[in-house]
């Protein structure tokens, strides 16, 4: 059935907000020399290619393998990052750190510097400095959420809870925190009020008590809540003392310490960079989770612009999510609870937005009453046919939009399913525009066909697998992230055959997939911290510590340079990060 557009926001030059994002006087290399000095290993210290050096020890362990050190100089916004090697050696290529004074921080669980840490770096020559570490006297301070999901006592079904937890802060509030059952009642009961892209530095609630789900309001919901508040009484601080020991992932070796990685603050701490993808002219997109602003990061200068994209449903929660490129480059996103999708020109600068009917807010059958949430857009394949995809999740569904007409198709693909719940969640179209779809609520990945609207429906190898975010290779294989199940998989439509990896990391519980132009394939994680990357052909996995706690959803890989470059978004952090293998 077609639907006319209900309402398009024109096309309108809105007023762009211009951020510097870093002091005058910063220098980012351009992508070519940044290859060339990208060249050799920074764990093999050589004076002439070398800005800054040293080796890391401790007395327990003497030289430590696997350290994240990390310079950041006075008045900047940019900061480098690079691992020590299985000589507890570090260096920073020449050209990467600005002349100036650095702070230098580490990432090394259960470890401090004995002090602050300095480093001047002058125009020729290496600046040296080693660095001592000593035990951590806060432990519980640098635990990731993987960390505290592997230390607390709990059945899985008991921390699945936790799921909702990181979307918008770390683990270490709740497990830090002294409240009995009766108060967590009241603090259960309070974040059920706030919408998914709320977090901390940026609060969001629920305007109207229509839209939280009836089965949250149920006597159901409520003893199952009562269940969650006794949980978490007996696991944090609320008796006086930790009942359980703390454990501690091993730190990287290896492959895992080769790499270079790249900071970029963004100009507002309030800032969620859910996604983030590069541009043929090498500039980053990103798109900020609980605002409605588009966003565009220059690597070469620091240069930050933001672009306000328009409300389609002035007085719902905020925020944008799934920035993705169509074939010129030109950045699309969904509007979530503002129930559109929107297109950004470059060449014009100019903002489109598609608002999606009431009429098709809610579903034809019985899913139950749920939010207008529109959070993807696939306009990769756009031009072939004219159409974009547009993932509905009050409907478990999706539209397709015609370009030249503004009507809108639906598709329903789990209408008749007998299957108590179904989130069709992560979309992406094939070469031809297919269409394939992941389901978040339990394991299928499937198939519209463009031309007739058939859909066909693949369970995953893993039960309960819950396929989040995915990607179609050029070869139109399907790649997924099977969050609930803590793997990685591979669908081959012309073998109808299925291939899945589980990361070495416990609770990695990957969120996204890309794959590069080496085959190599990507995935990040909210609990691990940790950048991970796959060779299906030997199913190696190498894992990369990045220099803080980082919420990482989307991963894209621009493949232009050399070596490639993962972009994914901080999005409890205001910052997009860069990281570059070195082994390629």
């Amino acid at each position: 059935m077609s639907h006319i557009l209900s309402s398009v926001l024109g096309v309108t030059m809105l007023t762009k907000r211009l951020l510097i994002g870093v002091a005058a006087g910063l220098t980012v290399l351009a992508a070519a020399v940044f290859t060339l000095l990208l060249a050799r290993d920074p764990g093999v210290p050589a004076s002439a290619n070398v800005a800054l050096a040293g080796q890391i020890t401790s007395t327990e362990e003497g030289p430590m393998e696997g350290v994240v050190v990390t310079a950041k100089r006075e008045g900047s916004t940019i900061a480098v990052s690079v691992i020590s090697d299985a000589q507890g050696r570090y260096g920073f290529p020449a050209g990467r750190l600005e002349e100036g004074r650095h702070a230098l921080t580490v990432r090394a669980v259960g470890y401090d510097p004995e002090g602050p840490l300095h480093a001047d770096i002058a125009g020729a020559g290496t600046a040296s400095v080693d660095i001592e570490l000593g035990a951590t006297h806060d432990l519980e301070a640098q635990l990731t959420n993987a960390e505290w999901v592997e230390s607390i006592p709990g059945t899985e079904a008991q921390k699945r809870m936790f799921e909702s937890c990181v979307r918008c802060h770390t683990l270490e509030r709740v497990m830090r925190s002294t409240y009995d059952a009766e108060d967590w009642l009241s603090v259960l009961e309070r974040m059920d009020g706030y919408v998914t892209s709320a977090f901390p530095g940026n609060p969001q609630r629920r305007p109207t008590d229509e839209w939280t789900p009836f089965a949250n309001r149920s006597p159901q919901a409520q003893e199952a809540r009562r269940r969650q508040a006794e949980y978490l009484a007996s696991i944090n601080l609320s008796s006086g003392a930790r009942t359980y020991a703390l454990k501690t992932f091993p730190r990287p070796t290896g492959r895992s310490t080769r790499a270079i990685i790249t900071e970029y603050d963004l100009p507002k701490l309030s800032t969620a960079p859910h996604d983030a993808e590069v541009d043929p002219d090498g500039m980053v997109w990103y798109v900020d989770f609980g605002q409605q602003y588009l966003g565009k990061l220059d690597p070469r200068t620091g240069e930050v612009t933001e672009y306000e994209v328009p409300e389609a449903r002035p007085g719902n929660p905020t925020g944008i999510l799934a920035l993705k490129l169509d074939r010129e480059g030109n950045p699309w996103g969904g509007n979530m609870f503002q129930g559109s999708i929107f297109k950004f020109d470059r060449e014009t600068e100019e903002i489109q937005v598609w608002k999606v009917p009431d009429e098709l807010e809610q579903p034809k059958g019985t899913h139950g009453t749920r939010i207008f949430q529109v959070n993807h857009a696939a306009p990769e394949s756009s031009h072939v046919d004219g159409k974009v995809w547009l993932q509905n999740r009050s409907i478990a569904g999706v539209h397709r939009l015609d370009l030249a007409t503004g009507e809108f198709e639906t598709f329903e693909p789990f209408l008749n399913s007998t299957r108590n719940s179904h989130n069709l969640y992560g979309i992406q179209p094939d070469s031809q525009n297919n269409l394939w779809f992941l389901d978040f609520a339990n394991e299928h990945i499937g198939r519209i066909d463009a031309k007739t609207g058939e859909i066909a429906l693949y369970e995953t190898p893993t039960p309960g697998s819950r396929p989040r975010r995915g990607e179609v290779d050029p070869e139109d294989r399907v790649w997924y992230a099977g969050f609930g199940g803590n793997v990685i998989g591979m669908f081959d439509p012309r073998s109808g055959e299925f291939r899945e990896w589980t990361p070495p990391t416990p609770h990695t519980k990957p969120y996204d997939t890309f794959v590069d132009r080496n085959g190599d394939l990507w995935t990040g994680s909210m609990y691990t911290d940790r950048a991970v990357r796959l060779i299906p052909e030997t199913g190696e996995f190498i894992e990369y510590l990045l220099p803080e706690t980082v919420n990482i959803r989307r991963v894209f890989v621009d493949d232009s340079t050399t070596p490639v470059t993962l972009w994914i978004g901080s999005n409890h952090g205001s910052s997009l990060i860069a990281l570059q293998a070195l082994d390629e």
